[in-house]
């Protein structure tokens, strides 16, 4: 477990005036549509799409797993050959991207925000080939604007959800101590850890409540170092299992499965959420444990893409997630329905609508 002060990179202010922008850009993908090749007509010659992941693997049961997922769904819709590559470390990212340039592919799609400098370095050199970017907006310059314009970012202002999944488990603790833990302290990790304080501290101004969040100060909190379950993810869940929290938020591909089975071992009721996928839905082991789980879209903004791309519709303007678009979410309480207060859901109903309206304010660095 390592404590950090979260260093953002130099320019990301200037990189989220850009998506201030474009908050309203890009209309949310249609998880329901299956037409989309009808509006294209016919796959352009050689539509060849790769994909290439962050360090969690393919079966990470979150963003790599949803990228992954909805790259699968677009080559079956299309009927195209595709590549995907899995990255172990961050020093298989360039020659990940490189390996899948030489087998002829004309659409990359990178999955995290720690593959942006390789995505960057890649389109530069490649003008002739669309790149999407899952969780970056690739502004490695800091000018506040996409570097290269063969590159489409997907990103998504998570903040939003997480900010009523705070509220939700400030609401469901008896304890009056909540945790949460990053696999970095890169910002799409922070992103979720603020909106989930900010829920909190939310909860305790309507309820004069005094629910604690431990993990995450706004600045400085815990991280594993990692994506993927092992012991660091396991030292960071039981330093905050020690401290007595009843809801615990891990934020990083499967390193919820370590939060998992530290609450398991604690003979506690302690509360699980997941992230990026409705986990109780992808991993159906840990389902008994979760509250609830704080959404993207990744799947589906995927597919939507990498399709419109094959009928030669390739439009590079960031599509950004939010409440208002249905691009982030909160997935259902399952198994904790009844658990939860019976005004929470329509208390949580009307806190979405203040978000979307702006009346009930949410920070991140996507949004100020």
């Amino acid at each position: 477990m390592t404590i950090s002060t979260t260093k953002k990179l130099a320019g990301i202010i200037a990189a989220a005036g850009l998506i201030i922008a474009l908050a309203g850009c890009g209309s949310a993908p249609d998880a329901t549509s299956t037409e989309s090749g009808d509006a294209g007509g016919s796959v352009i010659d050689g539509f060849k799409p790769c994909i290439v992941s962050g360090t969690g693997g393919w079966e990470d049961r979150s963003f790599n797993e949803l990228g992954k997922k909805g790259f699968d769904e677009a080559l079956a819709e299309l009927d195209v050959e595709g590549v995907a590559v899995a990255s172990s470390t961050s020093s298989d990212f360039a020659p990940n991207i490189q390996s899948v340039l030489d087998q002829n592919c004309t659409m990359v799609v990178t999955v995290g925000f720690d593959l942006a400098a390789a995505a960057a370095e890649a389109a530069e050199a490649n003008p002739d080939v669309q790149f999407v970017s899952i969780d970056d907006v690739v502004d490695q310059d800091f000018d506040g604007e996409t570097d290269f314009p063969n590159i489409k970012p997907i990103i998504f202002d998570t903040a939003q959800a997480a900010f009523l999944a705070g509220y939700a488990s400030a609401s469901y603790s008896t304890a009056k101590k909540v945790g949460t833990f990053g696999g970095k302290p890169f910002p799409t990790v922070t992103i979720f850890m603020d909106g989930f304080k900010q829920g909190v501290e939310y909860w305790n101004e309507q309820k004069s409540d005094s629910v604690e969040v431990l993990g995450w100060d706004g600045e400085n909190g815990v991280f594993a170092d990692a994506f993927s379950p092992g012991q660091p993810a396991t030292n960071a869940a039981q330093g905050l299992v020690d401290q007595g929290v009843d809801v615990l938020l891990p934020v990083g591909g499967g390193i919820y499965q370590s939060a998992a089975s530290v609450i398991r071992d604690s003979g506690r009721e302690i509360a699980l959420l997941g992230v990026d996928a409705d986990v109780f839905e992808t991993d159906p082991s840990v389902g008994d444990l979760l509250l609830t789980s704080i959404l993207k879209v990744i799947d589906v903004g995927v597919k939507e893409t990498i399709v419109s791309a094959g009928h030669g519709e390739f439009d590079a303007t960031p599509f950004v997630g939010t409440l208002e678009n249905k691009g982030v979410g909160l997935a259902p309480f399952h198994d904790f329905d009844s658990k939860v207060s019976p005004d929470l859901q329509g208390e949580l109903d009307e806190i979405t609508a203040g978000i979307i309206d702006g009346s009930i304010p949410v920070k991140s660095y996507l949004a100020g």
